[in-house]
């Protein structure tokens, strides 16, 4: 196992035991969190029991018992899609919010420049070889666009929300790297 490895899971174990750690402190399981957690990140296009559940590797009975238990305890809330209404979107509520917020409390990074930029290296590694979907942001996606000053997503042709914009989609996909 190379030090990268070690690093990497030693990481991972620590932020896993965070999650654990805030779960049990407001009655949660962990893929309960780590549902709340994604959907927190994810916009329009990346907010629906599918995307959770390609995001999550996780099964669509499992997603659903998941979202079934968030939406019963007040910390998401699931309206039916405009166009499609057998699509749900999963909006996390202020009460989620805050437990989100308690999760993904950690240190500031003023000791280590360049660390964010490391770790998307890395993470843009990984999913190649593993052949996964990007989920990255989606103002840094190759088919967002700029027209006139407004913002629209290329693939759908809809325009994009401010909110949008700043947050993970599932039909992301990184502009090429420039040689």
């Amino acid at each position: 196992m190379s030090d990268a490895h070690r690093l990497l899971e030693r990481i991972s174990a620590l932020f896993r035991a965070q999650l654990r750690r805030v779960s049990t402190e407001h009655g949660l399981k962990l893929v309960q969190l780590e549902a709340l957690v994604y959907l927190d990140s994810a916009n329009r296009y990346s907010d629906t029991p599918l995307a959770l559940a390609e995001y999550l590797a996780l099964t669509k009975g499992t997603v659903s018992q998941t979202l079934k238990a968030l939406e019963s305890s007040g910390l998401i809330t699931k309206t039916p899609d405009e166009q499609d209404r057998r699509v749900q979107h999963c909006a996390v509520t202020a009460e989620g919010a805050a437990i989100v917020a308690d999760a993904l409390r950690i240190p500031a990074d003023d000791g280590a420049p360049g660390l964010e930029s490391a770790l998307r290296s890395v993470l843009r590694s990984l999913q190649h070889s593993a052949d996964a979907r990007t989920f990255g942001v989606c103002n840094s996606c190759l088919h967002h666009q700029i027209e006139g000053g407004r913002a629209r997503c290329g693939l759908t042709g809809e325009p994009l929300r401010k909110a949008d914009r700043v947050k993970i989609c599932r039909e992301h996909e990184p502009v090429p790297l420039r040689t």
